[in-house]
């Protein structure tokens, strides 16, 4: 037992890369979090602007449904795709990562 061992104790270069590695993990999770939460604020927004339009354009319409929602079947159907938004006839289920605009999401 009369050695004088100084070993080094501490976490050394192994511990830094995975400290490392779990923050960075962590800034691209909480980026990623960011950017749908950001995106799921601007639906909302459009989603109201598109129920306010539809309001302010039935009470000035008659009750009678467009000739282009009659032609695509979705008249009065009340379908609505499983984020709640109205039916559009298409088989988009929204996971093509595009948002409300049409254009790709980064």
């Amino acid at each position: 037992m009369g050695g004088s061992d100084n070993l080094p104790i501490g976490p050394g270069v192994w511990g830094f890369i995975a400290a490392f590695v779990l923050a960075l993990a962590l800034w691209l999770l909480m980026r990623n979090m960011n950017s749908r939460m950001r995106r799921m604020a601007y639906r909302e927004r459009d989603r109201l602007e598109r129920e306010e339009a539809e309001s302010a354009g039935s009470s000035a319409d008659s009750a009678e449904p467009s000739e282009a929602a009659a032609t695509a079947g979705l008249a009065g159907s009340g379908e609505e795709d499983r984020l709640g938004r109205p039916a559009t006839g298409t088989a988009n289920d929204g996971a093509d990562n595009s948002d409300s605009t049409g254009t790709a999401s980064r």
